[in-house]
């Protein structure tokens, strides 16, 4: 980190809800809505899925960062402004819910996600960390789950998963009394990997994706497909045997099946070992 003197970051593409930010091969989430805690409306998540879906189909991006603007909020969850009947509004007045979705392209997109929580990771931002591979605080950092207190609770990801992260009596006492955790108490209980000096947040994180870029990119894959699959059920053993098949794909084995189909003969497969 000694040589990075400046992080020059570049916009990917325009959004009105979100930056999405591009440097030496990391990019960047940043849910730009500051007055409002970076709450996430409807409009907020879709610009988020169209920038993933831009980093799974990049080549030059090996990691992926998710944050908040400003130093107060990572992220407060869904803007209850635009809740109504049934979910959060869309600009046709539908309810959705497609935060959900959203949690989803974290598991299934095939780099390492890290999640710069600076200031209050609340709600569905909770679970918006929770989800993320890896989450580096802030030292103001504040994690709480509030959903009981706004008529509203996540039995998916906000809840199995987070309890793989720090158990089920502590999940149950998180959602039952939605208290609020400093970043220190949430470092002790297992909820994040790093806490850091405010100051230092971006340029510890930015660490952290230099050294994960020194690894093989293959072997990352394999190990985030093959962590997900238990919890993913079957959708995370199909990603995962996806994954084997590229693999197998690369192999002489796999282009000696192919290459005979088009050249109408019979394949040899004896010239390949077997491994015990």
């Amino acid at each position: 980190m000694s040589s990075i003197v400046k992080i020059n970051w570049i916009p990917i593409k325009e959004y009105e809800d979100i930056l999405f930010l591009f440097w030496e091969g990391i990019s960047k989430i940043e849910i730009n809505r500051p007055w409002c805690h970076n709450a996430f409306r409807v409009k907020t998540v879709k610009e988020m899925i169209n920038a993933i879906d831009i980093c799974s189909n990049r080549k030059d991006i090996d990691v992926l960062i998710i944050t908040g603007s400003g130093k107060k909020s990572f992220c407060s969850g869904g803007d209850q402004n635009t809740r109504g009947l049934g979910g959060y509004l869309d600009n046709n007045g539908i309810p959705r819910l497609n935060i959900l979705d959203f949690y989803k392209k974290i598991r299934e997109i095939p780099i390492p996600v890290i999640a710069m929580v600076n200031g209050y990771a609340v709600g569905g931002g909770h679970v918006l960390h929770v989800v993320c591979d890896l989450t580096i605080a802030s030292d103001n950092a504040t994690f709480s789950q509030v959903g009981p207190k706004v008529g509203s609770f996540d039995g998916g990801f906000g809840c199995s998963y987070l309890a793989r992260h720090i158990g089920q009596k502590k999940t149950r006492e998180m959602w039952f009394l939605c208290k609020e955790y400093t970043a220190k108490e949430a470092l002790n209980m297992g909820l994040v990997n790093k806490v850091v000096n405010q100051k230092e947040l971006e340029k510890k994180t930015i660490e952290w994706c230099k050294i994960i870029q020194e690894k093989s990119p293959m072997s990352l894959r394999m190990i985030k497909r093959s962590l997900n699959a238990e919890l993913d059920g079957q959708h995370g053993l199909m990603q995962l045997a996806g994954d084997a098949t590229l693999m197998f794909y690369l192999m002489e084995e796999s282009e000696e099946g192919k290459k005979a189909f088009l050249e109408k003969r019979d394949p040899n497969f004896k010239k390949f070992p077997k491994f015990l």
